[in-house]
């Protein structure tokens, strides 16, 4: 069998929209050398249609979706990967650990003027910022016995990806991959 921590990491960045998933999980995937996914692509389009026309999901809605997620990093086990996924629920996140149980989770978390700033910046995306507050009320922060990291994004891209890289070289060099209470990296 092989030693968990000579694989490669799976990793999930969570957070409300507008919180950076895509552009930190991108650039965490770029600088380990491994594929990044996001979790949207993997919807199915009865999920953007209702999103786009400023419907917020139901957890019916979400448990299909939450169960590719997972598939996908279980399928990345020997490759590695990167996902952008909201997971804002601690049930979602569990979903996904259900599938994959070696996925380290990295919350992406802002206040909410930084994330209506992000959202009023973008275009393009299916994702209304309507739904922000949605969002933010369903969040469930990262608790005990997850696997993962809390990190504030107001500090600058760069400083979160290397905070966040950090953190993925300690926790993958010990032998329980992180399975501790979450730690908030940068205040």
């Amino acid at each position: 069998m092989t030693d968990p921590r000579s694989a490669p990491p799976l990793i999930v960045v969570i957070g409300a929209s507008g919180s950076g998933k895509s552009t930190i999980g991108a650039a965490i995937a770029d600088r380990l050398a491994i594929p990044f996914i996001d979790a949207d692509s993997l919807h199915p389009s009865r999920n953007i249609k209702k999103m786009q026309s400023g419907n917020p999901l139901t957890d019916d809605d979400r448990w299909s979706w939450l169960a590719r997620v997972g598939v996908a990093l279980a399928g990345a086990q020997a490759t590695g990967m990167v996902v952008a996924c909201s997971a804002l629920k601690r049930s979602y996140r569990d979903a996904i650990l259900a599938e994959a149980p070696l996925v380290l989770i990295v919350h992406l978390n802002g206040s909410k003027e930084t994330l209506v700033s992000r959202l009023a910046g973008r275009s393009g995306h299916f994702m209304p910022s309507a739904l922000l507050d949605s969002q933010l009320a369903a969040l469930e922060p990262l608790g005990a016995g997850e696997p993962g990291v809390v990190v504030n994004i107001e500090a600058s891209v760069e400083n979160v990806i290397a905070e966040v890289l950090n953190w993925i070289r300690q926790v993958t060099s010990r032998p329980d991959r992180g399975l501790a209470a979450p730690a908030r990296l940068i205040d």
